[in-house]
């Protein structure tokens, strides 16, 4: 109420509130008036002055302090109050002036104190924000130079550890072709090496796509988060694989990037931490957004865990607060860790739907 108060008289013209104070101060005056001299209005005369230091400042607050002290004697003579001395009115005058000046003083230098504690607090809260503000700026070049990284490795591996294998291959299939024609034993050997090879390639190609950020495409989750599964069931042997009832079209590149690591990060987590052997990672639209889960069947996260995320779990936790997502790690029902990331959705639903229906066009095979 009082709050209410304040906002609404900082909200008027100082015309306004100078015409509001006139018209509350001559009520009291007429009440004291109506009061006799048995009845003292020092406190209630107050008010007026308090507001008129507090809003309008000094000068102001000393006019108001002796418009009351005019209004409480003329009051008493307007009754007929009897004085002994011609200096008992003035001396109560006086006094009475003196009780409100200091009590003026007292609200000016409240008010000054109460707006340099606002400057301050003002002041503080900025330099906060600049410092969140560089806290931010830095935790996002930590995260380009962690993609740069994982892409520069990526592309090591692909450009430099599978030509070498494939070159390795290549001379194991000479050599075994120079051994079959030589009508040696080994041969069998030798091809049995190039297959291992071979498998070897497609496990270091599986790895560099899944170092490699997803494509700029709209689709380009979608078939992202279905090569990196398909990768870690290979890799890792274990049972991962990615369902989407429907598709999912993200057009921001940077969202889908920071989805497909949420996404690869969790299952990591999965493998090396809950040592599950079937995960699934789920991807759906709704009205409400785009729902992300993975879901696996290890050891689970313990209560006491979610309080001490480890760094993975800051990064994910980070990636969704940079796409605006919301991000939920708990226990399932059944046993193992569910990660849901939501997504929410904004204007452009409408558009997606048109566009779901534009990719299942292009995937489903023509008609004769």
């Amino acid at each position: 109420m009082f709050a209410k108060a304040l906002k609404y008289l900082e909200g008027l013209s100082q015309p306004s509130l100078v015409l509001l104070l006139a018209g509350v101060t001559f009520v009291i005056g007429y009440c004291d008036y109506l009061a006799g001299s048995e009845i003292t209005f020092s406190g209630v005369y107050l008010f007026p002055i308090v507001i008129a230091a507090w809003f309008l400042g000094r000068p102001a607050a000393y006019g108001w302090s002796i418009l009351c002290s005019i209004l409480w004697l003329t009051g008493d003579v307007a009754i007929g109050t009897h004085y002994s001395s011609v200096f008992i009115p003035l001396w109560n005058l006086v006094i009475r002036l003196g009780g409100f000046a200091v009590s003026l003083e007292l609200t000016a230098a409240l008010r000054i104190l109460h707006y340099a504690l606002e400057a301050r607090a003002s002041e503080r809260a900025a330099k906060l924000t600049a410092e969140i503000a560089v806290r931010e700026e830095l935790e996002r070049e930590l995260l380009q130079i962690s993609e740069r990284e994982q892409r520069r490795v990526g592309h090591d591996i692909h450009d430099g550890l599978c030509q070498h294998l494939t070159g390795t291959a290549f001379a194991g299939q000479v050599l075994a072709e120079t051994l079959k024609s030589q009508g040696s034993a080994l041969a069998h050997s030798a091809l049995k090496i190039v297959d291992l090879i071979e498998q070897g390639i497609a496990l270091s190609r599986g790895l560099a796509r899944g170092l490699n950020l997803v494509e700029l495409s709209s689709g380009g989750l979608m078939e992202g988060l279905e090569d990196f599964v398909s990768s870690t069931s290979d890799l890792f042997k274990v049972s991962c694989r990615f369902e989407c009832p429907f598709p999912v079209p993200v057009h921001d590149a940077q969202t889908a990037g920071h989805l497909f690591r949420i996404a690869q990060e969790a299952v990591g987590n999965a493998i090396k931490h809950g040592r599950a052997k079937d995960i699934v990672v789920h991807l759906e639209a709704s009205k409400s957004g785009k729902v992300l889960r993975v879901i696996d069947d290890g050891v689970g996260i313990a209560p006491s865990q979610r309080g001490h995320r480890g760094m993975g779990l800051r990064i994910m936790s980070y990636r969704a607060e940079v796409i605006g997502a919301t991000l939920d790690i708990r226990r399932g029902e059944m046993g193992g860790t569910v990660v849901t990331c939501v997504l929410p959705a904004d204007g452009s639903y409408r558009d997606e739907q048109i566009e779901i229906q534009d990719i299942r066009s292009r995937r489903s095979p023509a008609r004769a």
